[in-house]
């Protein structure tokens, strides 16, 4: 083991970051490219859209628990995660390389329907992310004790991860989706492969017991699943917002070209994920140990649904999109960051693997509610402002859910230092 794991230095952290990160990337690519893809070069409706992303949902609800469950109890390449980072990084990577060549694809095999071929490209993509975020996120509670480590850990993969989110979709409207998807093709499987000779997995999960600890084995599945029905709700407000805001785009703001419309959307991606990359680590993590994770998410979700409502009322130009996108910002900074920490004091630490992707059906269940129900009524509403209100009321029951789930007193600091 390296010195700096030993110390939980903060290069350690943000080397342990990278492999989320790394997926992190592949995911801004697909949000901000797949839809964008299937509506301007293959001219797919919203709701046969909501098809192609249902498919990413599908793998996550198969492939989260299933590699989690496996992870737990495996060890073989020097590590019980690391395996599965290397083969879903490189997985990744190809689909990524695919995605701006679905039409070539259908014609060398010969489907005349696009949607078949980009189901299987999002569906294998999406797949590939799922065989890795869950190790991904499961080796930061591995490698970093309860409390306030264990959160530095997830809000700092989450502003090295919103970081190079932000790269994603600036150089998505800088330069384009397609050379933003190539650049991603290099930096998933550098992020994924190179982090792995620093970073040293343990083979037992379980720790010895203190009375400190003496929780770590066992679950709280009445808070735990609290947890997950309100974490749900805050999925369901993103996610339609991130599939549907193409229509949004398209029917209030009135671009005058295809690439004009991506890059709305890629600004609006682009200035959320600035503000999700710069909150965690340097301002929720601080506010955390003084009033506690729970608090303190449930304040910044609340704060993203007023911004969906604001974009209702006041989203009549791309500038006030933007603006109000910053304000959402604050919550999706929450939202990809705490519930992880908040939810890894709350089960059996040797099964880490099997409840991160339990978890996960809080993100996906909702991904799939979106995109298969959703989608055909946001379709065929004149009103496409039902985006972003739906949005804010989802985002809005979450956060008073989230009242209902107990703060671990590990995430308070006992020792603060003004």
């Amino acid at each position: 083991m390296l010195e700096m794991q030993k110390k939980l230095s903060k290069p350690f952290y943000a080397i342990l970051s990278l492999p989320a990160t790394a997926m992190g990337f592949a995911l801004s690519i697909q949000i901000a490219a797949l839809s964008w893809l299937m509506r301007t070069k293959f001219n797919l409706d919203l709701h046969e859209i909501g098809f192609v992303w249902a498919a990413g949902p599908l793998a996550g609800i198969i492939g989260q628990p299933i590699v989690g469950l496996i992870s737990d109890n495996v060890w073989f390449w020097g590590g019980r995660r690391r395996p599965f980072i290397l083969i879903g990084g490189t997985l990744a990577a190809l689909m990524l390389f695919a995605l701006p060549n679905i039409g070539v694809i259908s014609e060398f095999f010969g489907f005349t329907n696009i949607i078949i071929v980009a189901v299987f490209v999002a569906l294998t993509l999406d797949l590939a992310i799922n065989i890795s975020f869950n190790p991904t996120r499961s080796i930061i509670a591995d490698v970093t004790p309860d409390g306030v480590p264990r959160t530095k850990g997830y809000t700092w993969m989450q502003t090295i991860s919103g970081s190079f989110g932000v790269l994603a979709y600036a150089i998505g409207a800088i330069f384009g989706n397609f050379f933003l998807i190539y650049f991603g093709v290099i930096l998933v499987l550098a992020f994924s492969i190179i982090p792995m000779f620093f970073i040293k997995e343990t083979k037992s999960l379980q720790k010895e017991q203190s009375e400190e600890n003496v929780t770590s084995s066992t679950t709280d599945w009445n808070q735990f699943l609290k947890l997950l029905f309100a974490h749900s709700f805050s999925w369901i407000g993103v996610q339609t917002m991130f599939v549907y805001m193409i229509g949004y785009v398209e029917h209030k703001l009135n671009p005058a070209s295809n690439d004009e419309t991506g890059q709305i959307l890629s600004i609006s991606f682009l200035i959320l994920n600035a503000v999700g990359a710069l909150l965690p680590a340097f301002i929720l993590e601080p506010i955390t140990e003084k009033i506690g994770r729970v608090k303190t998410h449930l304040s910044a979700v609340a704060v993203m649904s007023l911004g969906y409502f604001g974009i209702v009322f006041f989203g009549t130009s791309a500038i006030n999109v933007w603006i109000l996108m910053a304000v959402c910002g604050i919550g999706w900074a929450a939202i990809v960051s705490l519930p992880f920490a908040i939810m890894s004091e709350k089960v059996n630490k040797s099964k880490m693997g099997l409840f991160m992707g339990i978890f996960n059906l809080s993100v996906v269940l909702p991904q799939l509610l979106v995109s298969l129900v959703l989608g055909t009524f946001i379709q065929n509403a004149a009103d496409k402002n039902i985006i972003f209100i739906i949005s804010g009321t989802t985002l809005l029951i979450s956060s008073v859910l989230w009242i209902m789930v107990k703060d671990s007193p590990a995430s308070v600091s006992k020792d603060i230092k003004i």
